[in-house]
């Protein structure tokens, strides 16, 4: 191994002390198991089922998961990232790397609208691995905590092979504070409409963005907005079930935190 490699590891090993795997094939997983443990000296489970998979996560809380997708039969990875992303679990948020043995634009699309960081097609090499690894740990994407959408920011999805040019002229910078309290409107509105069919998804995606709101307030000095955001956070600090939500109001709270969203357009235009 080379000494950048060697490096590059010893910056990313905090993050890799804890490694599920999670593979039907016992020497496919023991092989990655095996790799992982000689870059890292870390500890890894192996899973064969997403089922067993979600029961060693309870005791396991890995920094790190890898799923085998097969798109028939055997571990279907897209949905064991869906229904991870919406868990109780404290490992939630933890990077999630598919491996795929043919990505199609269906897994892939499939796998980034899940919630999966990144994806390795096999076979692949230690670089590829790496290059993967160092992606997830060292260059992290903004989280998003939605009801239709939790995981990383969608629009910085990048599958280690993509060699095109950037999609967004906005993708080389930092997303502008305005932009922010637009999306977090739009996701407070839609949490909003999602409090009877999902209203554990729907708290967990207000508290996400009123934290978010605050934090914008902090940056930017408004204090108005800083009130607002702090008397939601006090609301929804009060409810303990879900499902006792109010729709009077919290309609009332998203409103008033929705009168600090610039108009879209005019927003679009400064970004651009």
């Amino acid at each position: 191994m080379f000494n950048d490699d060697r490096k590059l590891i010893d910056r990313m090993a905090p993050a890799l002390q804890r490694v599920l795997v999670i593979d039907p094939s016992p020497a496919g997983g023991r092989m990655l198991a095996d790799l992982m443990r000689s870059l890292a000296h870390c500890q890894v489970w192996v899973a064969p089922s997403a089922g067993k998979a979600m029961e060693l996560i309870k005791g396991a809380d890995p920094q790190i998961i890898f799923i085998e997708h097969a798109e028939r039969g055997g571990v279907d990875g897209i949905e064991f990232t869906r229904r991870l992303r919406r868990s109780e679990a404290t490992c939630r948020q933890a990077p999630v790397i598919m491996i795929l043995t043919q990505p199609t634009a269906a897994a892939v699309l499939g796998a980034r609208d899940a919630g999966v960081h990144e994806f390795l097609r096999k076979p692949f090499t230690t670089g590829d691995l790496l290059k993967r690894l160092e992606a997830v740990t060292l260059r992290p994407r903004d989280w998003v905590e939605a009801v239709t959408y939790v995981g990383p920011d969608r629009r910085r999805f990048n599958s280690g092979d993509y060699k095109g040019a950037l999609k967004r002229r906005s993708d080389s910078r930092a997303t502008p504070e305005r932009s922010r309290i637009i999306q977090a409107v739009k996701i407070l509105k839609s949490a909003a409409g999602a409090l009877q069919s999902d209203p554990a998804q729907a708290m967990r995606a207000m508290k996400a963005q009123g934290a978010d709101l605050q934090s914008v307030a902090v940056k930017t000095g408004d204090m108005r907005l800083a009130a607002a955001a702090a008397d939601f956070h006090r609301y929804l600090a009060t409810v303990v079930d879900p499902r006792r939500l109010d729709p009077t109001e919290i309609a009332f709270h998203v409103a008033a935190l929705a009168a600090f969203a610039p108009a879209e357009d005019a927003a679009r235009k400064r970004v651009a």
